[in-house]
């Protein structure tokens, strides 16, 4: 690991102002994963500009939102009465991430910037567009199993590797940002980006902008949501495929639906067309089928894959179906 500059501003001026003095700057708070770049040789800031004395750690709700700041960590997230209560998605999304131990120590913030877990990009001596743009992308005819299905690019495969943006893309999120230009607000659907010509670009985030909150409208799906994750092992592993899942029902009509998933784009993969399908029509496994159908416009498998596109529609299936129950 290189030498870098360490600074710990006390409020978020200071803390954009210390990033934008430096091109090679990058903010770290819980440091799950950007150290672990760092040790590999990925990732190589010139300074790092440390956020944990900020006050971004509040969970709050008013009449119409919940705001949770930035520094919360996910596992105090995830426990939280009010989003135990009204965001139950959200808490089970949270909680099958990692371990117990980087729960603790993650951030909301964090985890939303987290990187591709793609085994190209973390080996500095294989080809990587994402880790260093021009270079070619490794996977493509690589050993695949874990990448894209949608949105992917002749320049990456990679998958967002994160579980709680999943399940905020679902309970449609917004992320409020802090930069040198002021205030403003990104959609969560927006926040993440394909990677197109660009991989080395996860997010819409600008350079010196910093996420200091994310918001949750009221919540429609508190009795009827669920988050199911395929992954190789029980804990500990990214998805193979997850599918975060959310109803509102009047008896067994649906009046409202929202779909994600993760694991099978470069980015949290919402299922606007198969939510269209489930309105309106009973709560049903038929009708579960036809969305899941639907869900799979525009996939397309790589060499080592190809299960995913018989996985990922089984996977709304019973997603949906626990929901109901």
């Amino acid at each position: 690991m290189k030498m870098f500059q360490y600074v710990r501003p006390s409020d978020a001026a200071a803390a954009i102002l210390a990033h934008a003095k430096d091109q090679r700057a990058s903010f770290i708070a819980g440091g799950t994963n950007l150290l672990d770049l760092m040790k590999r040789g990925v990732a190589s800031p010139d300074r790092l500009v440390d956020v944990n004395a900020l006050s971004l750690r509040e969970i709050s709700q008013d009449k119409n939102h919940l705001r949770i700041g930035a520094l919360a960590t996910n596992s105090t997230v995830a426990d939280h009465q009010l989003v135990v209560k009204n965001y139950p998605l959200l808490s089970q999304a949270l909680n099958a991430g990692a371990s117990a131990q980087l729960r603790n120590m993650a951030t909301v913030g964090g985890n939303l910037m987290q990187r591709t877990r793609c085994p190209y990009f973390y080996d500095t001596a294989m080809p990587c567009n994402k880790r260093e743009p021009g270079t070619g992308c490794g996977a493509l005819e690589g050993f695949n199993r874990m990448h894209a299905i949608f949105g992917t690019s002749d320049k990456c495969i990679a998958v967002n590797p994160g579980d709680m943006s999943v399940a905020l893309v679902a309970l449609g999120a917004a992320v409020h940002v802090k930069g040198p230009g002021g205030e403003r607000q990104i959609p969560i659907e927006e926040f993440h980006r394909l990677p197109g010509d660009a991989p080395q670009k996860d997010t819409t985030l600008g350079r010196d902008e910093l996420i200091t909150s994310v918001s949750l409208s009221s919540s429609f799906f508190s009795e009827h949501s669920h988050y199911l994750k395929i992954r190789d092992r029980s804990s500990y592993a990214f998805a193979l495929v997850s599918v975060a899942a959310a109803l509102q029902l009047d008896g067994k009509r649906i009046v409202k639906a929202r779909l994600a998933m993760g694991g099978v784009a470069h980015k949290p993969w919402r299922l606007a067309g198969a939510e269209k399908i489930l309105e309106g029509k009973l709560a049903t496994e038929e009708t579960f089928a036809a969305a899941a159908a639907a869900a799979m416009s525009g996939a397309k498998a790589f060499k080592h894959n190809a299960f995913k596109l018989k996985l990922a529609p089984l996977s709304i299936i019973e997603a949906l179906k626990k929901a109901v129950a």
